[in-house]
């Protein structure tokens, strides 16, 4: 039965909560992938960025709907929902804009659980980590690759 570490992409790239939008956008179209782990100083997996994430950037602005009433404004819509759209919007770094809840799967993950997470999920990629380390990334190319080895 194959696994995660027998389909994942081992040689890496990936990101730090400082590198700049412009760098992200310049390792994903070079290197054509759709998401890039972002690690901390000492290598460790924090979370994920994905092309979607830049994508949002460019999306219309949707300024939320308020009422004035006596010197108060009063969102109609959830406030924070506006204030993470516009921090996203404006992102100048990886840390503006990457996800910090990332599933994560280990290298003897079975090919068939990897498929169920990210088909129920909507997920396009899975880190694979080893005692704590980012040793891999599984993405659904690696699995459409995997049936016709």
């Amino acid at each position: 039965m194959l696994t995660a570490a027998d389909i994942m992409t081992k040689d890496l790239f990936t990101v730090t909560t400082g590198t700049s939008i412009r760098e992200l956008a310049e390792i994903i179209t070079r290197n054509r992938i759709g998401s890039v782990p972002v690690v901390d100083e000492q290598g460790a997996l924090i979370g994920i960025v994905t092309e979607s994430d830049l994508i949002e950037q460019d999306k219309n602005f949707h300024i939320p709907t308020v009422i004035s009433l006596f010197d108060w404004v009063i969102y109609l819509e959830s406030e924070k929902k506006f204030e993470k759209e516009l921090k996203r919007m404006t992102a100048q770094t990886v840390g503006d804009i990457y996800t910090k809840d990332v599933v994560t799967v280990e290298p003897k993950t079975p090919v068939t659980e990897l498929a169920d997470i990210m088909s129920g999920k909507k997920i396009h990629s899975l880190p694979v980590v080893e005692a704590g380390k980012l040793v891999g990334i599984v993405s659904r190319i690696d699995l459409i690759r995997s049936m016709v080895s």
